[in-house]
């Protein structure tokens, strides 16, 4: 039964569904969630303690990791648990403003993620393109300036939607088909008209990870270009092979984003619970492959966690 506040606008709390037409197996489901959820907070911590032990590792595209990295502790940290909670004990309930609360950091966070990832791609860009000019570049007091104005960025774009839902009447029903609030599903519970504020939510979502996935494409053209003009074949692989992890986390963090995205928009005739896997896939995949990704491909990080492991374990 749907609980009201003291205005009758809005409800109390909401419940989330999780899965739909899964829910007889929802324990099965969380087995590989937590797995992915531990292997993230393991992962990311790890790569942070390494970065910050190893002055080596002090360089722009590491500082960009850990940003990216603690970004995604705390979108993990703010969903998991919740949803692990709804799994394993069936505690579907979530007040009217931790829903809110969690909605604006899921997507102020993303929001966060796509600008350090750009960041990390003019990092690439600078050292492949102006190689003596990098470390003039990119001073440490630069490295900062990005890092405040892409938390500057997420912060602000995004903090008109828990704004824009809190006021609004709830009259359909208080139960999300989801496992989280996302910003689409709980929209759909609203009576009132809601063209302007989904047109606002398509325009902060090109405006933000939308116009980085375009800055991120004309890096990596203008990258192609200076490493076609290098005079060897040894040389240009040699400068491709330095792209080869920020190129996986783009495509472990823009595919499953605009797969959610075009589902929610034009999927209609899409299963819900396809739907549901989609939104949890990019929360769940990106933060626990981002470390995996450098600490395959980069030696010093490689080498740098099995230093860590070695010391936990003496």
């Amino acid at each position: 039964m749907l609980n009201y506040n003291r205005t009758s606008l809005h409800p109390t709390s909401f419940l989330l569904l999780g899965i739909p037409g899964l829910e007889a197996v929802h324990i099965w489901i969380s087995i590989p969630f937590c797995l992915v959820y531990l292997v993230s907070l393991m992962g990311n911590v790890a790569l942070l303690l390494i970065v910050k032990t190893d002055h080596k590792l002090h360089e722009p595209m590491y500082l960009f990791l850990c940003m990216l990295s603690v970004a995604d502790l705390i979108l993990t940290s703010s969903t998991l648990p919740k949803i692990l909670s709804l799994f394993w004990f069936n505690y579907r309930e979530i007040y009217f403003e931790a829903c809110l609360t969690q909605m604006y950091l899921i997507h102020s966070l993303s929001t966060m993620e796509s600008g350090f990832i750009l960041a990390m791609a003019f990092d690439r860009y600078i050292a492949i393109c102006h190689p003596l000019r990098h470390s003039t570049i990119l001073t440490p007091a630069v490295i900062i300036g990005f890092g405040l104005g892409i938390v500057f960025r997420g912060a602000v774009l995004l903090s008109p939607h828990p704004f824009l839902l809190r006021w609004l009447s709830y009259c359909r029903t208080n139960v999300i088909s989801h496992t989280y609030c996302e910003f689409m599903a709980v929209i759909k519970l609203v009576c009132t008209e809601i063209k302007i504020r989904r047109a606002y939510s398509l325009i902060v979502a090109f405006l933000t990870g939308g116009l980085d996935f375009i800055l991120i494409i004309c890096s990596y053209v203008l990258i192609l270009f200076t490493v076609f003009n290098l005079p060897s074949k040894a040389a240009r692989l040699k400068t491709l092979s330095t792209c080869v992890s920020h190129v996986w986390v783009i495509l472990v963090f823009y595919i499953p984003a605009f797969f959610s995205f075009l589902t929610h928009r034009f999927g209609h005739h899409i299963a819900p619970h396809i739907h549901i896997f989609i939104a949890n896939i990019y929360l769940l995949i990106p933060p626990m492959m981002n470390p995996i990704i450098y600490g395959v491909k980069t030696k010093r990080i490689r080498e740098g966690f099995f230093k860590f492991l070695i010391i936990k374990c003496v």
